[in-house]
């Protein structure tokens, strides 16, 4: 198999992430295959013509079953629910950490060369200064966060010990649909605030809960960065590329340096959907920083990347014509 058509194997490739990442890499000629346990994943997020394995990071037989002809992993399988993890530590060190052990070694042995992992601003914890460039200091505030610094960690030692070439992208707060309307497949149980904000417009949900309104913020709401998918997906791909053609480890923030409040996201709902809809203002939830910014310069040197997306009126119109899509 030529260099141009090895496989990647996009792990969690059905889910929300992973199908735009699958999209991205199919649409600039690329031969991405699906590996997914379909835990969280989604029969309509699996594209036409695109190879899908029914596989768990669990089962190492799986994971090294499908490896033949692949030269580039993209890891995206994880539990993700902050609170949950803080309850349930151990089905998350199993899940995250100990799959993506079996992940590693699949990888290493069967001379895998590139590893893109997904990882979070979860990392940092607490903002020391704001924007969080990728200096900042790394302190989870949770074991979801503590999951992928502690895979950072490891992808660290197997590029040491096994020139295993790894690029880890913190992602901030990831929202919007596919852009061009193929993908439209909704999280169940979502724990974000724009499929909320849905939820509550398309009349799932009785009303939108605000956690706080008395933070030191231009409203008084939390302010957060958040990066459509489809830019995230395109950064994917050039961290990939990256890797390829630089022959170096890369840690990089994605994110937008723009934050919108909590408030604010309401109101452009409003504005987007041209509809009223129920929310309550409540007292601030334990651990929300009051604003959490990305510093992404690294990324747009690095990668020649730049958010094209992640406009709030393409993050709210993408994300309400996919619920709308589906209702």
């Amino acid at each position: 198999m030529s260099s141009e058509t090895q496989k990647i194997l996009v792990v969690g490739g059905a889910g929300y992430i992973g199908s735009h990442v699958v999209k991205t890499l199919r649409d600039a000629g690329k031969f991405p295959v699906v590996f997914d346990n379909m835990s969280s994943g989604l029969q309509e997020n699996l594209l036409r013509g695109i190879p899908f394995i029914l596989g768990d990071t669990l089962k190492p037989e799986q994971l090294k079953a499908a490896m033949k002809g692949v030269d580039s992993i993209i890891h995206m399988a994880a539990l993700k629910a902050a609170g949950e993890s803080m309850a349930e530590p151990e089905k998350y060190a199993e899940n995250n950490i100990s799959g993506t052990i079996n992940l590693l070694n699949a990888a290493t042995a069967a001379k895998v060369k590139y590893f893109v992992f997904s990882s979070s601003a979860a990392v940092y914890g607490e903002p020391l200064y704001l924007p969080l460039d990728e200096s900042h200091p790394t302190a989870p505030m949770n074991f979801y966060g503590h999951t992928k610094l502690a895979i950072e960690n490891l992808l660290r030692w197997y590029s040491q010990l096994k020139g295993l070439r790894f690029s880890s992208l913190r992602y901030f707060n990831a929202a919007g649909y596919d852009v061009d309307g193929e993908l439209n497949g909704l999280e169940h149980e979502p724990n974000n605030l724009l499929p909320i904000v849905m939820e509550t417009i398309v009349g799932r949900r009785k009303k939108v809960e605000v956690f706080g309104t008395d933070y030191d913020t231009r409203d008084g709401s939390c302010i957060r960065d958040y990066i459509h998918v489809s830019d995230l997906a395109d950064a994917h791909l050039k961290a990939l590329d990256y890797l390829k053609h630089e022959n170096q480890d890369l840690v990089i923030n994605l994110g937008t340096s723009n934050g919108l409040s909590v408030l604010e996201i309401m109101q452009i709902a409003r504005e987007v959907s041209g509809q009223e809809f129920n929310y309550t203002l409540g007292p601030r939830r334990a651990g929300d920083p009051a604003v959490v910014l990305a510093k992404a310069d690294l990324a747009a040197k690095l990668l020649n990347w730049k958010p094209k997306h992640s406009d709030a009126s393409t993050l709210l119109e993408t994300t309400l014509r996919a619920y709308q899509h589906s209702s």
